[in-house]
């Protein structure tokens, strides 16, 4: 096995807050101080550099509460050295996701797999630190997590749980119909005996619900290495984090303003914001008692008739008295945001950073504000460990084309299966075709600089017309290349292969392949492996290959 790394800005679509994030550690970990005036570092301007040293001097609070100790003990119960090390005091170091089906895509396991190596670095460091796994089971997008892919042959297969809610509900609350057996029947087709697919069968059941299935699956995949796995959406957390939703509450509009600075900061320094705040939004969803649908709450700031303002849920209408009241006799009907949540999260836990992905890592450019006015520090992040799989069926392909995997990462098929057939052309023709365009090539440029001498519109007449004849010999070179590709109908079929492997569905392996797969097919050691790779915490894109 060997492994290679890359820049993070190979992933197509990178965000320029992400990858200056990444270069702003790669500073910190050679000892180079950032620029204290750049656009980044004034974002995150109190940002503990987050490497195992500081995490052991992390200011975050040194003890669970006996209620979050009860909560997470109810549900890991077999995890007693993980528990008794919060108990004894041991600080966390956190990582989520929302709960997809089948365990989700590939990066679930990449996070947990970051926090697991992370918190062990910092407890090595001398500060003892206990990963957990934050299910996000409040979210309640169904049609971001009702469906996994995995391979299929040559192909890619798209397993879907149709039993949409009526309402947009919590999704980790939802209980798994009848419908889910003969997905799993599938499931278990397609990815072949293996642990991984046994553990899959037995988490997804009917009856059991989407956050218990998912979290039945990881709790086996990760059993050795001690992950604690917290579901927060019922009332024991909600009343642990209560003072964090009265703020959201109370300080509404304070908090608001903040949020549109921030905006304006991150937009003046040429950043995109990943979360829009709109003129009445708030921090706040509303959970209905009698439908469980989860609507977000929004706010008319305060006037001289409503001196504390109006919430709005859907048709609902409240004051900020009645949604004090909900919070305070039903705490689990009020759910935090994607940007409250990160503060949430590290009120009710000792958290000494959070293990994000891109996204997550250019929205707490934004959060960072909501964790000073509310908690008054600004919890570190660390970004998740990113990665391709290479199989060796994969492999085998690349090296037959003599293709890096890295040019696979952000190709259409249809250009890879052209590239792949000018590989594969008789050298003669290669030879040939390399000639006639490096002497057009060469022609042209003497004979329009020529022509530029002499005048200068039939300069710029003698440009467009070269222009053309480059055209004309590249077209040839397509042509040279598709009538390979029907010569040989195996390249355009390796090429759909080599896509499917390496950038399926035109995006990265790790968003869009199913975990279980990758788990199923990797090998009994490959979680040991992956925890073994995040352990140096860097940014940066891996190629693993297997």
């Amino acid at each position: 096995m060997k492994t290679e790394c890359l820049s993070p800005a190979i992933l197509p679509g990178s965000q320029p807050i992400f990858l200056d994030f990444c270069r702003r550690r790669e500073q910190i970990a050679a000892d180079s101080v950032p620029d204290a005036h750049s656009p980044l570092q004034q974002c995150y301007a109190d940002w503990n550099p987050a490497h195992p040293v500081a995490l052991a001097e992390s200011i975050a609070p040194g003890r669970i509460s006996d209620s979050m100790l009860a909560l997470l003990t109810a549900q890991n119960p077999h995890q007693k050295a993980a528990l008794d090390r919060l108990r004894v005091g041991s600080r966390t170091l956190v990582t989520g996701q929302q709960v997809g089906l089948f365990g989700g895509a590939a990066l679930v396991p990449f996070k947990a797999a970051t926090a697991i190596a992370q918190a062990a670095e910092a407890s090595r460091h001398g500060s003892p630190h206990q990963p957990i796994f934050w299910l996000a089971t409040e979210d309640h997008d169904f049609a971001e997590i009702d469906h996994t892919v995995f391979p299929d042959r040559r192909a890619l297969a798209t397993l879907r749980y149709q039993a949409a809610p009526e309402h947009p509900v919590p999704v980790g609350g939802l209980v798994l119909t009848e419908a889910i057996q003969p997905l799993v029947e599938q499931a278990q087709t397609l990815l072949s005996w293996s642990e991984a697919s046994e553990w899959l069968a037995a988490a997804y059941r009917p009856g059991i619900t989407l956050a218990d299935a998912f979290r039945n699956f990881y709790t086996r995949v990760f059993a050795q290495h001690e992950l604690l796995i917290l579901d927060p959406s019922g009332r024991e957390a909600h009343q642990q984090g209560a003072p964090v939703l009265r703020a959201a509450i109370e300080r509404a509009d304070e908090l608001h303003h903040a949020l549109l600075e921030r905006n304006r900061e991150l937009e003046a320094a040429g950043y995109h914001t990943q979360v829009a705040v709109g003129e009445r939004s708030s921090l706040l969803f509303l959970i209905d008692s009698a439908t469980g649908a989860r609507t977000a709450l929004r706010r008319t700031p305060a006037d001289t008739d409503h001196p504390q303002g109006i919430w709005q849920a859907g048709r609902l209408t409240l004051t900020t008295a009645e949604l004090l009241g909900i919070l305070d006799s039903e705490p689990e009907r009020i759910s935090p945001s994607a940007l409250l949540r990160p503060v949430f999260q590290d009120f009710i836990l000792p958290n000494s950073a959070y293990v994000g992905g891109p996204a997550e890592i250019a929205y707490f450019a934004q959060t960072a504000v909501l964790y000073q006015k509310i908690l008054g520090r600004i919890t570190p992040i660390l970004p998740r460990f990113s990665a391709t799989v290479i199989e060796p069926t994969t492999a085998a392909l690349l090296a037959r084309y003599d293709l890096a995997p890295e040019r696979v990462i952000g190709c259409e098929p249809d250009a890879l299966s052209q590239s792949l057939a000018a590989r594969s052309m008789p050298v003669e023709v290669k030879q040939k075709l390399a000639l006639a365009g490096n002497a057009l090539d060469r022609e042209l440029t003497v004979l329009t600089e020529h022509l530029s001498a002499m005048d200068a519109s039939l300069g710029r007449s003698a440009l467009v017309s070269a222009s053309k004849m480059r055209y004309q010999m590249n077209r040839l070179r397509r042509m040279a290349a598709n009538f390979q590709l029907q010569r040989e109908s195996s390249i355009g079929r390796d090429a759909a292969s080599i896509c499917n492997a390496i950038y399926p569905s035109r995006a990265p392996q790790e968003r869009v392949l199913g975990a279980a797969a990758l788990l199923s097919t990797s090998g009994a050691d490959f979680v040991d492996r992956l925890v073994h790779e995040a352990a140096d915490g860097q940014p940066g894109h891996r190629l693993l290959w297997l």
